[in-house]
């Protein structure tokens, strides 16, 4: 079985000097969000597409499985 990972998210974040709650903050979603891709549970594709707009990539950027 084939799982999320958000890695490269964070991975980029570490890269840009931009902390999770900042992110959550400026690309417009919840903290809550934030958790459940701590714990690389799925998340909805408008929050992906946030994050890829906020952070002008692409979605490879952003989640690997």
């Amino acid at each position: 079985m084939k799982i999320i990972s958000y890695d490269p998210l964070w991975k980029k974040l570490v890269d840009a000097k931009i902390n999770r709650t900042e992110l959550a903050e400026k690309a417009g979603f919840s903290m809550g969000t934030i958790t459940k891709m701590g714990k690389n549970d799925p998340v909805g594709l408008d929050v992906i597409l946030k994050i890829c707009n906020y952070l002008d990539c692409g979605i490879e950027d952003v989640v690997s499985i």
